[in-house]
């Protein structure tokens, strides 16, 4: 099964995925990936392998994305290997945009992992990172993030303490290995 995890920005999606991939370490049911990004490396942010735009879109060329997309200015790309976990039955985790879900419910088993929290508390937390002012902040929040019909979907509320909010993420991680088991 493939789990996409997406997100409002300021959710703790990079925060708790990395909390979860640390607790579930070892485990070989599961397979975090990397995402390939045309950002440098040093540039902050996740964990991600860095691509020039010419590389990447290479890699794209030749086949070596399962899924891929631009945002931000940036490619992204899940990288094609992904499909030999899925094949061994591997529950494979991985940060998605919400404009490539579609496409992967149609090509993979998939299961949506919304990571998010109340608006006050994504407003405090974008605010924190002092990247936006508080209109941008505001108009980032008021945005529609509506999901394609028929996927199936968890949620993780992360409004607790992140050892709180990394607990639920594994929990719903070991229910989509359970269901994927059992079918």
């Amino acid at each position: 099964m493939l789990v996409g995890v997406v997100g409002p920005s300021g959710a703790g999606k990079d925060t708790l995925m990395g909390l979860a991939r640390a607790r579930l370490d070892g485990d070989a049911r599961f397979v975090f990936v990397q995402r390939a990004i045309t950002r440098p490396a040093e540039a902050g942010g996740e964990d991600h392998r860095a691509m020039s735009a010419p590389d990447f879109a290479a890699a794209q060329d030749n086949g070596g994305f399962a899924l891929w997309w631009r945002a931000h200015g940036l490619s992204y790309g899940i990288p094609r290997a992904i499909e030999d976990d899925l094949a061994a039955g591997r529950v494979v985790v991985a940060n998605l945009s919400r404009g490539v879900l579609a496409e992967a419910a149609g090509r993979y088993r998939l299961r949506v992992l919304v990571i998010t929290a109340p608006l006050d508390v994504l407003a405090a937390r974008l605010a924190a990172r002092g990247r936006e002012d508080a209109a941008d902040i505001a108009a980032r929040l008021a945005r529609e993030a509506s999901l394609p019909d028929g996927l199936d979907v968890a949620t993780v509320m992360n409004d607790a303490t992140r050892d709180e909010g990394a607990a639920r993420v594994v929990a719903a991680l070991i229910r989509a290995a359970e269901d994927a088991r059992r079918s």
